[in-house]
C-alpha cells in the first residue's frame, strides 16, 4: 500500500471533520512528491549530464594524441573517426544542456562550450594537417601549445558547467528538504489542534513519510559532501520515497561510472606521455619544471631527480655554455614567464638550440633543445614548453662523414698535382715550418725583424698551397699568417706567446703530414726527386743515348771522339735537371682561378727558356719566387678587362719569361703587357712611412727601389691575393739567401712618368743552370758524324 492510499484512508475513517485536515496533508504530500521527482527526475539527471561532458572532453583528447602519435596510417584513420564520432557526441551533449539550461549562466557556459568546442577542433583539424603534412614534429608542439590551450578552456568550462549544475542539484535538494520540512511542520501544526485524535495519524505519517525523508536527506547530503560515490541510500519499501531513493542511487552509480572511466582515461593519457621516446618538460612560473614531464627525460638527464628542480640547474649546468650565455637565457625565460606573447617572440633568439653537456662519468651528450610557448586566452605565456633529444650519435655520424668527405677532397687535391711537384712542395713546406720553429724559440719577446721573417716565411707556404689548390692546409696556414699579421701590425690583442706560436707550428706541421700521409700511405706515391744521399734515377733513354754515342765512336777519328765526349757531357748534364716552364707548372696552373677571383681574363704566359734547364734542387726556390712575381704581376699589372678594352689591347693578359746566362749567372727576366710600374703610387706611400720628403728629389730607380722594404703594398684592400705587405722583400729575401739576387729594370724611356713599363730579372747561380741547348747540339752533331 502506498502512502497515498494509508492517508486515504484515515482520512475517510476521520469523517468529514477532519477532511480539511487530511486535503491539506495531501496536497502536501503531493506537493513534497513532485519536488522530490523534479530533483531525481529532473534536476539530479541534468548534473550527471554535465559530468559525462567532462568524459567526452577527455575523450576526444586521447584520440587526438592518438592521431598524432599513431605510428601508421591505419591508426590514425581510426583516430579521425573516432573524433568525429567524439565531436558529434559532445555537440548532441551541449545542446541537451541548453535545452536544461535552467538559469541565464547555464545559458552562457552552454553557449561559451559551444565555441570553445569549434575552436577546440579547428585547432585538432590544423594539427592533424601538419601530421598529414609529415611535420610530425611541429604537430607534437602544436597539440601541446594551441591545442591544449583550447583543451584547457572547454574542460575550464564544463567543469564550470558541472559545477553550477551541482550546485542548482544542491540547491533543490535543499529546497526539497525544506519543502518536506515544511510539509511535516504543516501537517504537525494542523494536528496540534487534535492532539488526541491525530496522534496515532501523526506516529503514522512520522513512520511512513518523515523518518525515511529525513534518513534520505542526511544520506543524500553526506554523500554529496564526501564524494563517496560507492555509498547507497538503503530502499525500505517501494513508495514514492523509494522510488525517489532508487532514482538517486542510478544517479550516483552513473557518477561513480563516469568518474571511473575520467580517471582511466587520465590514466591512459599518463602512460602515453610516459612512454614517448622524447623528453617533453614544461617551465612554470620561477623557472622551475612542472611535475608534470615525460619519463624519457629522465633517461636523457640519467636522473629522477627533475619535477619541481630549477631550468637552468637541470639543462644547463655542467654545458658547454659560457656564463654569459646561460645568464642571457636565464634572463629570457624570466622575461617570457606571465608576459605577454610578444616577449617570447623577441626573446627566442636567446634560447639556444643545442647545448653539449658532461655527464657525472666524463661522457658528452649533445642535446637539441625546441623551445615553444604555451599562452591562455589573454595571449600570456603561462608556461614554456621544451622538447629535448639526444642527438649525440647523429653528431658523431656528421662529424665522421664530414672527415671522410675532407679526406676525399684532400686525395683529389693531392692527385692533381705531380708526384715530384708534391714531393717539392712538402719538403720546402717542412723547411719554412722549421725555420720558424727556430727563430720562434730564439725570442722570448717580440722582435719586428723576427716577425717579419716568419710572416714571409709562411705567407710563401699559404702560396704554395694555393698554387697547388691543397685548400685545408691553405686555410690552417692562413690562420697562423692571421696572427703573425697582428704581431707585425702590433695590434694589442695579440701579444708575442712563445707556447702559442709553437702551438700555431704545430697545426700547420699537422695538416702537411695529413697531407704527406694520405700521399704516401693511402695513394702509395712514395717516389722523390733526389734521394737523400744525393743519387738521381736515371732515364733508361738517356743510358741508351749514352751508349750508342759510345758505340758510335770512332777511336782513331778524334772528331768524333770530340763529338762522343760532348754528346755523353750533355746527356749527363741533363740527368737530375727540370725544364723552366715544368718548374713553374704549378704556378702558371693556379693563375686562371686566381684570375677569376680578381674579375679578371687568364693571362697568356711566354716562356723563352733558349736551351737553358734547372737543376733538380733549384726548383723550389724558382717556385716559390714566381709565386709571388706571377701573382703581383696579375694583381697589380695586368688592367681590368673593361680597362684593357679601352686601351685597345686583349682582354688577356700577357706574361713573358726569358731565360739566359750573364755575368756566370742564370738571369730570368719576366715582364707584362699591363700599365707598368705605378712610381706615383709608389713615391706617395714612401711620403706617407716616411721614407722620402714630400719635396725631395729621386730617380725613378730609387723610388722603384721602395718596393723592396719589408712591409711594402700598394693594394687598397687586404684579400688572400694581396694587401698584407709581403711580396718583393720575401723574394729578395729567398733569393739572397740562396745566394741569388733580384732588380728591377726599366724597358721605356719615360723618366717621370707615373707608370713605367719595365721587367723584373732574378738571378741564380750559375751551378743551378744546365745548357741544354749545348747538348742537344752535341747529339745532332754525333748524329751527322755517325
Amino acid at each position: 500500500m502506498t502512502i497515498r492510499h494509508r492517508i486515504t484512508l484515515l482520512i475517510v475513517l476521520m469523517f468529514v471533520a477532519l477532511s480539511a485536515i487530511g486535503g491539506y496533508a495531501v496536497y502536501q504530500t503531493r506537493h513534497s512528491a513532485a519536488d522530490v521527482r523534479q530533483v531525481t527526475q529532473g534536476v539530479v539527471p541534468s548534473a550527471l549530464a554535465s559530468s559525462d561532458l567532462v568524459s567526452l572532453v577527455k575523450d576526444v583528447q586521447l584520440a587526438t594524441m592518438t592521431l598524432i602519435y599513431a605510428p601508421d596510417v591505419n591508426t590514425a584513420t581510426l583516430a579521425q573517426d573516432e573524433l568525429k564520432t567524439k565531436e558529434a557526441a559532445l555537440r548532441a551533449a551541449l545542446d541537451v544542456q541548453r535545452k536544461a539550461a535552467a538559469s541565464h549562466a547555464q545559458d552562457g557556459l552552454v553557449a561559451q562550450a559551444q565555441e570553445s568546442v569549434a575552436n577546440y577542433f579547428s585547432a585538432i583539424d590544423d594539427t592533424a594537417k601538419m601530421k598529414a603534412a609529415g611535420k610530425t614534429e611541429l604537430a607534437q608542439a602544436y597539440l601541446f601549445a594551441n591545442v591544449a590551450q583550447y583543451r584547457d578552456e572547454l574542460e575550464g568550462i564544463v567543469t564550470t558547467m558541472r559545477v553550477e549544475k551541482n550546485r542548482q542539484k544542491d540547491d533543490a535538494i535543499r529546497a526539497l528538504n525544506a519543502t518536506l520540512d515544511t510539509t511535516t511542520s504543516a501537517i504537525a501544526g494542523v494536528t496540534g489542534g487534535a492532539v488526541l485524535l491525530l496522534t496515532v495519524i501523526g506516529l503514522l505519517l512520522y513512520r511512513q513519510i518523515t523518518r525515511p525523508l529525513s534518513r534520505m536527506q542526511a544520506m543524500m547530503s553526506e554523500i554529496a559532501s564526501n564524494q563517496d560515490f560507492t555509498r547507497r541510500v538503503p530502499v525500505g519499501r517501494m513508495d514514492e520515497i523509494g522510488h525517489s531513493i532508487v532514482a538517486f542511487n542510478g544517479m550516483i552509480e552513473k557518477i561513480q561510472h563516469s568518474s571511473a572511466q575520467l580517471a582511466r582515461k587520465t590514466a591512459d593519457i599518463q602512460a602515453m606521455l610516459q612512454n614517448m621516446q622524447q623528453g617533453i618538460l614544461t617551465v612554470v612560473e620561477g623557472a622551475t619544471i612542472h611535475n608534470e614531464y615525460s619519463a624519457y627525460l629522465e633517461a636523457i638527464f640519467e636522473t629522477d631527480e627533475i619535477a619541481g628542480r630549477p631550468l637552468m640547474d637541470l639543462v644547463f649546468s655542467q654545458s658547454s655554455l659560457d656564463a654569459d650565455t646561460i645568464a642571457q637565457i636565464d634572463a629570457a625565460v624570466d622575461a617570457c614567464l606571465g608576459e605577454d606573447s610578444v616577449n617570447f617572440a623577441f626573446n627566442q633568439h636567446l634560447l639556444v638550440n643545442e647545448i653539449t653537456r658532461t655527464m657525472p662519468d666524463g661522457r658528452e651528450k649533445v642535446l637539441d633543445l625546441s623551445w615553444s610557448a604555451i599562452m591562455d586566452e589573454n595571449d600570456i605565456v603561462v608556461r614554456l614548453m621544451l622538447c629535448v633529444r639526444d642527438v649525440t650519435e647523429l653528431r658523431e655520424l656528421a662529424a665522421e662523414a664530414g672527415e671522410q668527405k675532407r679526406r676525399l677532397q684532400m686525395i683529389g687535391e693531392i692527385l692533381a698535382v705531380s708526384e715530384e711537384k708534391f714531393h717539392r712542395f712538402v719538403e720546402s713546406s717542412k723547411g719554412f715550418i722549421h725555420e720558424n720553429e727556430r727563430i720562434i724559440r730564439q725570442h722570448d719577446c717580440a722582435d719586428m725583424s723576427a716577425i717579419a721573417e716568419l710572416f714571409r716565411n709562411m705567407h710563401t707556404v699559404k702560396g704554395n698551397a694555393r698554387t697547388y689548390s691543397l685548400q685545408h692546409l691553405t686555410g690552417v696556414v692562413h690562420e697562423v699568417e692571421q696572427r703573425y699579421d697582428a704581431l707585425r701590425r702590433e695590434d694589442a690583442s695579440h701579444e708575442w706567446d712563445q707556447q702559442a706560436l709553437i702551438a700555431d707550428l704545430e697545426r700547420v706541421k699537422a695538416s702537411l703530414e695529413h697531407y704527406a700521409t694520405i700521399n704516401e700511405v693511402s695513394l702509395g706515391r712514395g717516389t722523390r726527386a733526389a734521394s737523400d744521399d744525393g743519387s738521381v734515377s736515371v732515364a733508361r733513354e738517356q743510358i741508351d743515348t749514352v751508349l750508342r754515342a759510345l758505340d758510335a765512336a770512332d777511336a782513331d777519328d778524334l772528331a768524333s771522339l770530340c763529338a762522343m765526349r760532348e754528346t755523353v757531357r750533355g746527356t749527363l748534364a741533363r740527368i737530375g735537371t727540370v725544364a723552366i716552364a715544368d718548374a713553374l707548372a704549378g704556378v702558371i696552373d693556379s693563375l686562371p682561378s686566381l684570375a677569376a677571383e680578381l674579375g679578371k681574363v687568364a693571362p697568356v704566359v711566354r716562356i723563352v727558356d733558349n736551351g737553358y734547364r734547372l737543376r733538380s734542387g733549384a726548383a723550389s726556390v724558382m717556385n716559390d719566387v714566381f709565386t709571388h712575381l706571377l701573382r703581383n704581376s696579375l694583381d697589380h699589372g695586368i688592367e681590368m678587362p673593361a680597362q684593357r678594352r679601352a686601351q685597345g689591347k686583349a682582354e688577356a693578359g700577357c706574361i713573358a719569361i726569358e731565360a739566359g746566362v750573364s755575368g756566370g749567372a742564370l738571369q730570368l727576366a719576366l715582364a707584362d703587357d699591363g700599365r707598368g710600374l705605378a712610381l706615383a703610387r709608389i713615391r706617395s706611400i714612401a711620403v706617407e712611412r716616411g721614407w722620402l720628403a714630400q719635396d725631395e728629389a729621386a730617380s725613378d730607380e730609387t723610388i722603384a727601389g721602395f718596393i723592396f722594404r719589408s712591409g711594402f703594398s700598394t693594394a687598397h684592400d687586404v684579400t688572400e691575393v694581396s694587401g698584407r705587405g709581403v711580396g718583393m722583400d720575401a723574394v729578395r729575401a729567398f733569393l739572397e739567401g740562396e745566394g741569388g739576387r733580384i732588380e728591377l729594370r726599366f724597358t721605356d724611356s719615360r723618366h717621370g712618368a707615373d707608370y713605367r713599363h719595365f721587367e723584373t730579372v732574378v738571378y741564380l747561380p750559375a751551378q743551378w743552370v744546365v745548357d741544354g741547348a749545348g747538348a742537344e747540339r752535341a747529339e745532332r752533331a754525333q748524329a751527322l758524324a755517325i
